[in-house]
């Protein structure tokens, strides 16, 4: 199926309702439960563990579809909480070889800081044309990834993309009755990453001693030691890869990579710790910005449209960090990760 760029913006239009409706879902429900409440563990799939909040999202994303989506798009949900061999399509009722579309969904990216109010987490969703298990990343013609604030905040942002339309961002006032205004992002115009954020992600202690060697590696490659003992790069360690993408959208962070899936192959450690395609189905947005997003053999970022794919990633703010940066990583993943 062809998607025109009439249709595609139209798409775009209702992913944004879609993850406004379940923000404020979201916010509205957690206003009721403890952390704790938050927190409880509720089910354990293939991918991931799910967790109370995650439940408020997709019973959110659930009625929404129900009571919104067109007829005229017949679509496939592939999101987290689903195990690949489960089929939902909507309208419901639909059987899978009658839909056009497939539309790829993280309810919260970030659960674990958003349950304990300590950082954003981000609502992250993509469509593509259907394909079948033939479907790719590539395929992504529509993406849109909404901020889930914690309650210090009064902000939430919502950036979204077409392929061939360029990016949009918008920030909700979620004070005042979720009042919308359009926001200026501009990722990072540096050469280097000399005293800026650049990160090799290690968010649990599995695998972390071998992932700061490559990071620390890597800056020493780049930049040698500090002279005076001042850190040349800091890092940050954001549990969101719809976070992380939103660190470089925004000029915050010149490069982040996600490279779990390496060192744990190496370590022949469990891969359900690793991101998935549903953290990385906003990709279209980075590249929609100028930015970069590759594997880390420097190859066009791809994987397959389910929940299960362990997926690295290695993002840079623009063409000439990745172009400074990626063959000294290259050259420590040869080393270290052979």
């Amino acid at each position: 199926m062809l998607l025109s760029a009439t249709d595609k913006e139209t798409l775009r239009q209702l992913l944004c309702d879609l993850q406004r409706f379940t923000l404020e879902a979201i916010l509205t429900e957690r206003t009721k439960r403890s952390t704790n409440e938050l927190a409880a563990i509720t089910e354990e799939t293939a991918a991931d563990v799910i967790y109370a909040i995650d439940t408020i999202a997709d019973q959110a994303i659930f009625k929404w579809f129900e009571d919104h989506w067109s007829t005229e798009w017949p679509v496939q949900i592939i999101m987290e909480g689903l195990d690949d061999a489960h089929t939902l399509c909507f309208p419901l009722g639909t059987k899978i070889e009658d839909t056009t579309l497939k539309c790829i969904i993280d309810p919260i990216d970030g659960t674990r800081g958003i349950m304990y109010d300590k950082r954003s987490a981000w609502i992250l969703a993509g469509i593509a044309p259907q394909r079948g298990s033939a479907n790719t990343l590539a395929d992504i013609e529509v993406s849109a990834m909404t901020e889930i604030p914690t309650t210090r905040q009064w902000r939430a942002d919502q950036l979204s993309a077409t392929r061939g339309g360029g990016m949009l961002a918008t920030a909700f006032d979620i004070r005042n009755d979720f009042s919308q205004a359009p926001v200026e992002l501009q990722p990072s115009k540096a050469n280097d990453v000399q005293h800026a954020f650049g990160t090799i992600c290690r968010f649990f202690p599995a695998g972390s001693t071998l992932l700061a060697q490559i990071e620390e590696q890597l800056w020493e490659t780049l930049y040698g030691d500090s002279t005076d003992g001042t850190p040349l790069v800091f890092n940050d360690q954001y549990i969101s890869s719809g976070g992380q993408f939103y660190e470089i959208l925004s000029g915050h962070d010149r490069f982040i990579a996600d490279i779990r899936p390496i060192a744990f192959r190496v370590l022949d450690i469990e891969e359900n710790l690793s991101a998935h395609p549903y953290d990385v189905c906003c990709a279209l947005i980075l590249e929609e910005a100028g930015c970069i997003l590759e594997h880390p053999d420097g190859s066009p970022l791809n994987c397959p449209l389910d929940t299960t794919s362990a997926v690295n990633w290695v993002a840079y703010a623009n063409e000439d960090l990745a172009r400074h940066i990626r063959p000294a990583l290259k050259g420590v993943l040869a080393k270290l990760v052979p």
